[in-house]
């Protein structure tokens, strides 16, 4: 089925800001199925951890996550501390979403939100 409609806040109607907020909501959903069936360790994460992969998740997309190797293996070994070097040790990291990836591999590191 398609459905048209012009966001474009120029000339559109744009999107309220429920409408937005349905749209992650049912974002934050989905990658966290996606995570939860592909990797079983993700479930027994703490909430910090849980949201930075999810965050790392719908900003990568699931196939280029699994392109971290080493980051993901080391999450599975609960190793925080190597899973965050690894994930920092990135084209993502450096160029991609800069400073926004030192918060999230500090939750990681963590397990929670750093101030």
């Amino acid at each position: 089925m398609g459905i048209g409609r012009n966001v474009d806040v120029n000339g559109g109607i744009g999107l309220s800001e429920d409408e937005v907020n349905y749209l992650l909501e049912n974002d934050i959903v989905r990658v966290t199925k996606e995570l939860s069936r592909e990797y079983p360790w993700f479930s027994d994460l703490d909430d910090g951890r849980k949201d930075a992969m999810i965050d790392i998740a719908f900003n990568l997309g699931a196939t280029k996550l699994r392109g971290f190797k080493r980051a993901i293996a080391a999450m599975e070994a609960a190793d925080y501390d190597t899973a965050a070097t690894e994930f920092l040790d990135s084209k993502w990291a450096k160029y991609q979403v800069g400073g926004r990836a030192l918060e999230l591999t500090d939750m990681i590191k963590f397990g929670d939100y750093v101030e």
